[in-house]
């Protein structure tokens, strides 16, 4: 009697699967990138007029690092797929 406590998934099941997965993380960027920038602006903002008084280069700075943490979260994903389709190339 074999052991299948383990199920394995099917090849051409499992590569649909990290599809799908790797689509919906793709499909999040534009928001991702949109909340990334405004918490920065609101980070910013609050430090500026709140803490600080030194409106708008707070606000100037964290906006920027906000927008960069988009745009890193944007090279992870694109990684990420370019790393997929080169393993389904190779399995053609």
């Amino acid at each position: 009697m074999k052991d299948n406590t383990k199920q394995q998934i099917p090849p051409e099941k499992g590569s649909k699967r990290e599809y799908i997965r790797y689509l919906g993380a793709a499909s999040t960027i534009g928001i991702s990138f949109v909340i990334n920038a405004c918490v920065g602006l609101a980070i910013g903002w609050i430090l500026d007029k709140k803490v600080f008084n030194t409106f708008p280069w707070l606000t100037i700075f964290f906006l920027i690092l906000g927008i960069a943490a988009g745009f890193k979260y944007l090279f992870k994903i694109a990684s990420k797929a370019g790393k997929y389709t080169d393993s389904t190339e190779n399995e053609k």
